[in-house]
């Protein structure tokens, strides 16, 4: 066992020597001040420093915590933030309270590294050690409410989301002056409507679990509420008060106006193959009768193969251009398809469009967003596939059911227009776009739980299998319904 030690070294055992870098960064602690110097540490924080040089309490540490717990411990002169002569302050205790009911938000209880309460340390290295548990388990706790338990793309590359993380710098500084950090670190969780419905939901569900006997991680239910809640973590912080929200497992696009829904419409999703990308951008135009240019995907899957056959005259095969009445280009220029020889062209080079008319495919309306994906929504040709259950059908983009009234909402609050002016346009505008006084926040998200506009939670298939995925990364192991 450790001999005891008086409050200014800490314990040290027979059998293991202080490590000489330790021995010598202790005596300079503990030297006198120079002039001009800064004053000594508090002898616990002082210690806090040394401490904090041990593998054992870095180990599942972020960097960047570290670093922050570092540098704001290396500043500081005055008495550490959570520990006293007679044991932790009442504001550490508030902490430590806040942190053991992580679970309470989806969060693992079981993954902070908590030092009891009630502790009454004895030593200055203990007090140290008991000082830098709760300081990283508080940087813990504000990494994982904001998101920083996984990485969107770790779990899939259909993810361009980040986590909304604040600088640990920051944390330390605000719960160093909060007179109820525990509050604070509440407030770090997001704010969403959608997010406490699903906190009250798990509530419920976790003691359902409980009630058969089963371990709440363990169950299927709790499982899936928690990884919705945790995207919910990778939302911006503010979605907008008006917005455009289109959910993926739902088939759903709304208009969500302060707080409500005012327009709630069915929505084509991509194809598995074509899963759509999750993200949020700004919705800056709006295009009436547009043009439809091929995107790559169709280029190469589905024209190439056709062109590169041979037709009349040992010329290319380009039915496929005037079947669905496709123009060629080739930087900017028009081009006659059957001068090319397609065997051998690189088809990514040429532009090939659709112009506005009955048979476009992108119907009468396109709602612009820019975003990396090359993904907007749209109108469509085929309404018939508004009934279909499953409408994962597209090659990414949204294809939005009555268009022309989600164009009057949007036209309406942006610039005052009226419903008549609205279809004016569609009869008379030919790829015309009307740009947006002040742009639109959309959001294309993967919540395959969500509160409906009647308050009723509703469940949606798993169509990517991200659930799946996101429950093993996160339990171990899925419980989910495969």
């Amino acid at each position: 066992e450790a001999k005891p030690a008086d409050a200014a070294s800490p314990a040290q055992s027979d059998s293991e020597p202080e490590p000489a870098d330790i021995a010598a960064a202790r005596a300079e602690e503990s030297a006198p001040a120079v002039a001009g110097e800064a004053p000594p540490a508090d002898p616990i924080v002082a210690e806090i420093r040394l401490k904090l040089q041990e593998p054992a309490l870095r180990k599942g540490a972020a960097s960047d915590d570290l670093a922050a717990f570092e540098a704001f411990y290396g500043e500081r002169t005055g008495p550490p933030l959570w520990i006293t002569t007679v044991g932790f302050s009442a504001k550490a205790q508030g902490v430590i309270a806040e942190i053991r009911k992580a679970s309470d938000w989806g969060l693992p209880a079981d993954d902070f590294d908590l030092p009891p309460g009630s502790d009454l340390p004895a030593t200055t290295a203990a007090q140290a050690v008991n000082e830098i548990k709760l300081s990283l388990a508080v940087l813990k706790y504000a990494r994982f409410a904001r998101g920083g338990r996984l990485s969107p793309s770790r779990i899939s590359n259909l993810f361009d989301q980040s986590s909304n993380l604040v600088d640990p710098k920051d944390v330390l500084r605000e719960v160093a002056a909060s007179a109820r950090p525990g509050d604070y670190l509440v407030t770090l969780h997001p704010k969403h409507d959608q997010f406490e419905h699903l906190r009250q939901a798990l509530g419920k569900a976790v003691a359902a679990a409980k009630a058969t006997g089963r371990k709440p991680g363990a169950d299927g239910n709790v499982q899936r509420i928690i990884v919705n809640m945790e995207r919910w973590r990778w939302m911006p912080r503010d979605l907008g008060a008006y917005y455009v929200w289109n959910n993926v497992p739902a088939y759903t696009t709304r208009v969500v106006k302060s707080g409500k829904s005012i327009y709630i419409e069915k929505a084509i999703v991509g194809q598995v193959k074509y899963a759509t990308p999750i993200f949020s951008s700004n919705m800056r135009s709006i295009v009436f009768n547009p043009e439809w240019v091929v995107p790559e995907t169709i280029k190469i899957e589905d024209l190439q193969p056709r062109l590169r056959q041979t037709g009349r005259g040992g010329l290319p095969d380009t039915s496929v251009l005037r079947d669905n009445k496709l123009s060629v280009s080739y930087q900017g220029k028009p081009v006659n398809a059957e001068t090319v020889d397609w065997g051998r062209a690189n088809i990514r080079a040429y532009t090939f469009t659709q112009a506005p008319g009955p048979d476009n495919v992108l119907g009468v309306l396109k709602f612009n967003f820019p975003n990396r994906h090359a993904v907007y929504m749209h109108d469509t040709v085929q309404p018939e596939l508004f009934k279909e259950t499953v409408r994962t059908l597209s090659h990414g983009c949204i294809r939005v059911h009555q268009p022309e009234r989600l164009a009057a909402l949007l036209l309406a609050e942006d610039k005052g227009w009226s419903a008549d002016q609205v279809k004016a346009m569609l009869v008379k505008a030919k790829n015309s776009g009307v740009v947006l006084s002040k742009p639109v926040p959309v959001h294309l998200t993967y919540f395959t739980m969500a509160v409906n506009s009647i308050g009723k939670m509703e469940t949606y298939a798993d169509v990517y299998g991200i659930d799946a995925k996101m429950a093993q990364a996160l339990f171990g192991k899925s419980e989910l319904p495969s």
